[in-house]
């Protein structure tokens, strides 16, 4: 190494690793000018296509943040409607319960009424059955006494009125002693 230098010095000759002084100033002189030049052309360009980029992301944050403040309030307005919806479907259940108990009383209201009326309207007919069958056993039960005791009697009873007194009679009495037969059971 040291012969290596002494070689050096002794040809005189400047180091190879510096380049000689002219080409070093033009190079420094060119490197100044593409500074100069990215500087004032190619950096404004970098820069606004920077600051374009940075604006969009800003803007694009701002614009999904203000999406989803909007989602939080629909979605808050949408659990308020489910609410409203909630509440609107059990008021709604609840009447159609009370309308309900509301019908079936009615119902059985007038379930009764009818069962009432049927049962005023059997025992109206059963008094008129009755009533009819009591007349029709009173005369053919009058007709048979008239006919029997016409034949124990040996005459006749023709006549209508003293027909109907006999007969009116028997059965008053027959009537009687019915009527003393049934106090005498309630009785006992």
């Amino acid at each position: 190494m040291i012969a290596l230098a002494a070689t050096l010095a002794a040809e005189d000759r400047e180091p190879p690793i510096l380049p000689p002084i002219p080409e070093l100033v033009i190079g420094v002189l060119a490197f100044f000018i593409v500074l100069v030049f990215l500087g004032k052309k190619l950096l404004p360009n970098i820069n606004k296509v920077l600051d374009e980029r940075r604006e969009a992301i800003e803007g694009g944050m701002e614009k999904a943040e203000a999406a989803q403040a909007e989602a939080q309030q629909v979605l808050e307005d949408y659990r308020a409607q489910l609410a409203d919806a909630r509440h609107e479907a059990a008021r709604m259940r609840q009447e159609a319960q009370e309308q309900g108990v509301a019908v079936i009383a009615e119902m059985r209201s007038e379930g009764q009424r009818q069962r009432e009326e049927i049962i005023a309207a059997g025992h109206t007919q059963v008094e008129a059955d009755r009533k009819s069958a009591a007349a029709s056993l009173r005369q053919d039960v009058g007709k048979l006494a008239s006919d029997l005791a016409g034949r124990i009697v040996r005459e006749s009873l023709a006549d209508g009125a003293r027909q109907s007194r006999t007969i009116d009679r028997f059965l008053d009495e027959l009537e009687a002693k019915a009527a003393d037969a049934t106090k005498a059971e309630v009785t006992r």
